[in-house]
């Protein structure tokens, strides 16, 4: 068998690494070509040029790149066309691997076109579902309300699993460890700041958070924080924290931000997909986020749905407070954080609503590569 398989950036790339082993485990002897990071490169694939090219995002960022990524596309559909696949896997990336697919549709319209990651039409733009059928065939969704709206689009789809389910965790020896060589006692309250893994995020948050962390030690002197940060934005982390009045103990490895995760109490957090991260570890938390005002408001006007965070929308629950745009003071997250600390039912509620996401986004079955490579495969045998 055949694949062609794009990925675009750092998420993408663990998706098609977990992909293509489940794949050669179902299906070994694959010739594979593409596009891809580190992780897929272990699983075979040589890269026809470096991921990184396609990491861009935002308007400013992808102007003066517009010739060259234009460039890459034509060269990357090409390359389709001339492989001849049984099937092209584009991970995420829509507005790279979407001109792909179509480009090479248009010369070869038999292709096979599965694309990894639903977009997000049930929270804003669901006309991005009907624009995506016109290339793509079936799609591999991470979320388990996601494939009738891609259905309904005219396109297969089916939920895999979210690959937050087979991440590895920190136990309780390494969550004690951290709290030891941070001379963090095992009464002490331990709290996660996450302003975002983005440059204008950490910008913009980062005071913020601080204010809102500065209000709840007030009430809870013995309070610890820390903040994991990411490699893109990890000096610019440590230069603004150090000005703080307190300074969070700043960790950036994979194990360092593991073993804190394990050991916290609470978190405040920027809204994403850390959400889940915090969700798999059971810390309890509270999300906030602002933008622009142009910016918010805009998204404001577009969104379909009462929530944000993905625990509250995978579990039917509203258990995580959040405070967004105009609501994102300081005052407010250290007083719903106090609450939390301090009464039990509300933690209770929360984990419950934990427990549930994770039930349903696959922990404890089978890993979201492996249920990924089946349903390709089932596509594929299904549509000859």
């Amino acid at each position: 068998m055949r694949v062609f398989v794009i990925a675009g950036e750092a998420s993408g790339d663990k998706l098609g690494g977990a992909l293509m082993a489940g794949l050669e485990t179902l299906a070994p002897g694959i010739e594979w070509q593409g596009i891809g990071g580190p992780e897929m490169e272990t699983k075979g694939l040589q890269s026809r040029f470096p991921m990184e090219e396609l990491s861009v995002m935002g308007i400013m960022e992808v102007l003066p790149k517009y010739r060259h990524l234009k460039r890459r596309i034509a060269e990357t559909a090409e390359a389709v066309v001339a492989m001849a696949p049984d099937a092209l896997i584009t991970i995420d990336s829509p507005d790279f691997c979407l001109r792909v697919a179509r480009l090479a549709k248009q010369k070869r319209p038999d292709l096979k076109v599965i694309h990894y990651v639903a977009p997000s039409v049930w929270a804003w733009r669901p006309g991005r579902a009907q624009k995506m059928a016109q290339v793509v065939d079936h799609v591999l969704a991470l979320l388990p309300f996601e494939p009738p709206y891609m259905e309904a689009a005219g396109m297969s789809c089916d939920f895999v699993g979210h690959p937050v389910v087979a991440e590895p965790r920190a136990g309780a020896a390494e969550a004690a460890a951290f709290r030891e060589i941070h001379m963090i006692d095992a009464e002490q309250p331990l709290a996660l700041c996450l302003p975002g893994s983005r440059r204008g995020e950490v910008k913009r948050l980062g005071p913020r958070f601080d204010e809102a962390l500065m209000q709840l030690r007030d009430r809870e002197p013995g309070l610890r924080v820390v903040l994991p940060t990411v490699r893109g934005v990890a000096g610019m982390v440590r230069e603004m924290t150090a000005r703080w009045p307190v300074p969070p103990i700043v960790v950036e490895s994979a194990e360092d931000k593991r073993a804190a995760f394990a050991a916290a109490d609470i978190a405040l957090a920027a809204s994403g997909t850390v959400s889940l991260e915090l969700a798999a570890n059971r810390v309890p938390m509270v999300i906030a986020y602002d933008a622009s005002f142009l910016t918010w408001h805009l998204i404001w006007r577009m969104l379909r749905i009462d929530t944000v965070t993905l625990v509250n929308l995978v579990s039917e629950t509203r258990a995580v407070p959040e405070f967004l745009g105009p609501d994102c003071k300081p005052r407010e997250i250290s007083g719903k954080m106090l609450e939390i600390l301090e009464t039990p039912s509300v933690r209770a509620e929360q984990i419950a609503a934990m427990e549930e996401t994770m039930r349903r986004l696959g922990e404890g079955g089978a890993s979201p590569g492996e249920r990924a490579a089946r349903s390709v495969l089932g596509f594929l045998e299904k549509n000859g």
